[in-house]
């Protein structure tokens, strides 16, 4: 297991700041890196791959420096966003030679397997300037597997594919992250990072805006009230003893039915809300935040 961590790391191009002071730690599992675009994804991740060195600070895998340390790249698969392809080469020649250049031992049976968790074998042998965007994209991560590394790191790896595809791919990051690999990647597919990770950071305008668990961060966001949707057997008298407590900014009726809540202080209106239903005899039929997926939390801090 690796874990990759960045320590008060800063890039600069000339007079234009891409990352300021970022620290955070990758530890083993799958994490998502949100942010819009031009928020320095991008150079963050060519940092933790060793192909960018930090203006300042330092980026290290398992203690190692990873700017000028070669041998770190036995352990980390990229793929970037940019197309990085030879489209003379057919797919399995392009991992082929990946395998060839990292090493492996029995390439060619290195490549065909990396190639087959991808699905692409029956395509392997057409030219890559043939392929979709989907299909790039594919042949480029079983170039990133070819030498079975325990660190991968994908910049928008869901661009260009379809569904089945997208769906192919966040069932194998899943896996990878079980399988006690380090795992990072970007993507403004923020319904589809919400069932891969639930492990996020975000960086907006090259600065680190919040770490963590999704939901978690978003309950921490005290300023801002939490939205509820309630099902019970009484609503108008439940609606009544919550408009009671100072934790509860707003309760509403629903036209089909249930309560919309908006509760400032989760930690007490977690514990309120069960005691006035059973102080006032109402029955709890389903409690569910409305605003605690990726996409709130996502925007509430870049708005922030």
């Amino acid at each position: 297991m690796s874990t990759l961590t960045l320590t008060n790391v800063s890039r600069w191009y000339h007079n234009v700041v891409a990352v300021n002071e970022v620290s955070m730690t990758i530890s083993p599992g799958v994490t998502g890196l949100l942010g819009p675009n031009g928020a320095g994804k991008s150079t963050l991740i060519a940092m933790m791959s060793g192909f960018l060195a930090p203006s300042v600070g330092t980026v290290t895998l398992d203690g190692e420096t990873l700017w000028r340390n070669e041998s770190v790249y036995r352990t980390i698969g990229l793929v970037p966003e940019r197309e990085a392809l030879f489209d003379y080469l057919s797919g399995r020649q392009f991992v082929l030679v990946n395998a060839e250049l990292h090493g492996v031992a029995d390439a060619g049976a290195a490549a065909d397997r990396a190639i087959a968790v991808v699905e692409m074998t029956d395509a392997a042998g057409r030219v890559i300037s043939t392929y979709s965007k989907g299909m790039r994209q594919r042949i480029k991560m079983a170039s990133a597997l070819v030498h079975d590394p325990s660190v991968l790191l994908l910049d928008e790896p869901f661009n260009g594919m379809d569904p089945r595809q997208r769906m192919h791919l966040m069932d194998l990051l899943r896996r990878m992250g079980t399988e006690g690999r380090t795992v990072l990647f970007s993507s403004h597919i923020l319904e589809e990072v919400e069932q891969v990770a639930r492990q996020i950071e975000v960086i907006v305008a090259g600065r680190h805006a919040a770490s963590g668990d999704f939901g978690a961060i978003r309950r921490l966001m005290i300023d801002r009230p939490n939205r509820y949707v309630l099902r019970t057997l009484d609503d108008r008298r439940l609606a009544a003893a919550l408009l009671g407590d100072e934790s509860v900014r707003a309760v509403s009726l629903r036209p089909q039915g249930g309560l919309e809540v908006e509760a400032s202080d989760f930690g007490r209106f977690s514990e309120v809300l069960p005691r006035l239903a059973r102080e006032h005899d109402v029955r709890l039929l389903e409690v569910s935040p409305t605003d605690e997926s990726l996409e709130s939390v996502f925007s509430y801090l870049v708005s922030a």
